[in-house]
């Protein structure tokens, strides 16, 4: 057999191995995920100068010290070289001095809360552009987009004009995610009652793919989306096009859509709930329940006192008894308190301040010895 042809038929298991591989990262179309390939790359040859030589000598001095080699240099009493040291420590020391750099500046530079200072390099960003924002909600399984400018709404389908400054705000319903566009820019957790940012910019028109790059569970594998970079027009044309669909975002709709399902389908919203996504983000999007702003706010005003034990709702026992009416209060000792579920619901925020504060009831009026009580203020 031929070397040429035994080198080919080394190579063919790892051809197969790597023939489903995609260069994606490497070869991205957007700035951000341009200057990330070109760290990655910097990094990698400047460890190479030591890992390259380290390698060859390895191989080197184990040929030139065979047991066979009864020519090679026998030194048994040697034991230090002032040149040899020098070389050992001051090319790793100044491969880390470079790396340390490199690693300060773009820490910085490639921020994801960083806003954008170029659309590509050389290239300012234009006065009469304004960033494009998106809302980012990880689902189980699945992706929701939405656009507050537009006022629409997207499932598995993101689209961006090239060339734009993209600020993504993102987040989840429950389980951690990674949102992630390999040709757009690096990956950024969702997480549940938490907001994290990205900003970006596409510089190349076409269908990229997007996923979540953390596991969440069953439905993991087919959570991902397409993310459209597309001309100015184009994105004019899409948004008219989701405007077009007949269905709304609401509260109600989006509980159903965030139960989990797999392999969901492109579909649009035409009109969206303006506070939906401060909602999710403030685990309130269920109508009745408390935003844990409104929650921090009760603790920074020193806390509800005795009255804060009438925010508990016992939603399941309230569903079976009180279909359809307010909520009902839950103590210690209520019937089946134990054995079912509650959450705090909206009924007073603070006004006041010391401990216990001055409240506001929005829902009912239940008299706590040393809670002062007003009307009703606002129903959060």
């Amino acid at each position: 057999m031929s070397s040429k042809l035994l080198r080919t038929c080394l190579l063919l298991p790892v051809l197969a191995i790597l023939g489903g591989c995609q260069m994606v990262v490497m070869n991205p179309a957007g700035d951000i995920a341009v200057q990330q390939r070109d760290l990655i790359v910097v990094s990698t040859i400047l460890m190479l100068i030591i890992i390259i030589p380290v390698m060859a000598l390895t191989a080197f001095f184990a040929w030139k010290y065979r047991q066979g080699n009864k020519s090679a240099d026998y030194a048994p009493d040697w034991h230090h070289s002032t040149k040899l040291e020098v070389v050992i420590w001051s090319a790793p020391l100044a491969i880390i001095i470079a790396l340390g750099a490199i690693t300060w500046v773009t820490t910085h530079t490639l921020d994801p809360y960083r806003p954008l200072d170029r659309i590509a390099e050389g290239q300012a960003i234009p006065a009469d552009v304004k960033p494009l924002t998106v809302e980012v909600v990880a689902l189980d399984w699945k992706w929701l987009f939405i656009y507050p400018e537009q006022g629409i709404a997207s499932v598995n389908e993101l689209a961006a004009p090239v060339n734009t400054p993209i600020n993504f705000k993102i987040t989840s319903s429950g389980v951690m995610n990674s949102f992630f566009i390999p040709a757009l820019a690096g990956q950024v957790y969702a997480m549940g009652g938490m907001e994290t940012k990205l900003h970006a910019v596409i510089n190349k028109p076409g269908d990229f793919e997007g996923f979540s790059a953390n596991y969440s569970g069953a439905g993991f594998s087919d959570m991902r989306f397409t993310f459209k970079g597309v001309s100015q027009a184009d994105f004019d044309s899409w948004v008219a096009k989701v405007k077009s669909d007949s269905t709304g975002l609401s509260r109600d709709n989006y509980l159903t859509l965030a139960k989990p399902s797999e392999r969901e389908p492109v579909h649009y919203y035409g009109t969206v709930d303006n506070s939906l996504f401060s909602a999710i983000v403030n685990n309130c999007a269920e109508p009745g329940r408390m935003c844990m702003s409104d929650m921090a706010a009760i603790d920074a005003m020193g806390g509800g006192g005795m009255a804060g034990i009438y925010n508990v709702v016992n939603r399941d026992l309230n569903d079976k008894l009180m279909p359809g009416r307010k909520p009902v209060p839950v103590l210690d000792g209520d019937v089946a308190a134990s054995t079912v579920k509650s959450y705090v619901g909206s009924l007073c925020t603070p006004t006041g301040q010391g401990a216990g504060g001055s409240l506001t009831q929005a829902n009912y009026s239940k008299p706590v010895e040393g809670a002062a009580l007003a009307p009703a203020a606002s129903a959060l």
